[in-house]
């Protein structure tokens, strides 16, 4: 395992075996660590990373957006003179690979959107408002996030997990959490998804109240060569409490890519 930072002081880890990479993004709030259920569960050469502003990844700007997070990624591939990967996104890490395909389509194998959001309703757009509004004025991230990421009888079975995530949400430097999560609360879906066209695969968990499973069915509409799968059980960070069914269906996908 290669632990190293690039040259734009990206922090990244790099599982180096055979095959076309498979790049993990992410969520606001946590870091490279959540896809140590990923990292080497796969034949494939598997990368993984601190996006800006989080874990060892330091940001260093003011105004930031996704194509930042893109530049950010794109600088990263190149300097490991990666290709062609699957790039995997999960929650903004997911709206970071949407922006990503749109604009470097040439560069991906496959796309996986894990948990991501698509035409909020008004009502679920107030909740992420409300959270949003209350972050701001508490000024830190609050534990009960893993309730809505978590099934309670996984949180019961596996505290030491409560514990780690806890403790990623615990380091955020909530300036620029604030700046970054803002992004996720106010997206509007306006990537020209025409131009991607790598084949996509759109999945989400049963139980996954943010990112819902009507939401990847629909935003698959939008994307021509694209199928939706949904993890049974499953919340927010399916990746992780349902890493073996996650990883087969990614596997099927990347070998069909």
């Amino acid at each position: 395992m290669i632990n190293a930072t690039d040259s734009n002081n990206t922090f990244y880890k790099l599982n180096k075996k055979k095959g076309i990479p498979i790049i993990f993004i992410h969520g606001v709030g946590l870091d490279n660590s959540i896809w140590d259920p990923q990292i080497d569960a796969f034949e494939n050469t598997v990368l993984i990373y601190d996006i800006l502003g989080h874990g060892r990844t330091p940001l260093n700007k003011d105004n930031v957006s996704f194509d930042d997070f893109s530049d950010q990624l794109l600088s990263l591939i190149n300097e490991l003179k990666i290709e062609k990967m699957h790039l995997v996104g999960f929650s903004i890490g997911s709206l970071i690979a949407r922006n990503f395909a749109t604009r470097f389509n040439k560069r991906l194998q496959s796309l996986t959107l894990l948990c991501s959001i698509f035409n909020r309703s008004k009502e679920q757009q107030k909740i992420v408002n409300d959270r949003f509004e209350q972050t701001k004025k508490e000024n830190i991230l609050p534990k009960t996030s893993l309730r809505r990421w978590f099934t309670y009888e996984y949180l019961d079975k596996y505290p030491k997990i409560s514990e780690k995530i806890g403790s990623i949400l615990e380091k955020n430097n909530m300036a620029n959490f604030i700046k970054i999560y803002s992004l996720f609360v106010n997206h509007k879906d306006d990537e020209r998804f025409e131009d991607i066209k790598a084949k996509t695969l759109v999945m989400t968990g049963e139980g996954d109240v943010g990112s819902t499973p009507e939401m990847s069915n629909n935003l698959s509409k939008k994307i021509k060569n694209s199928i939706v799968k949904i993890i049974p059980v499953g919340k927010h960070l399916c990746s992780i409490e349902c890493s073996d069914d996650v990883n087969s269906k990614l596997k099927d996908h990347i070998l069909n890519a």
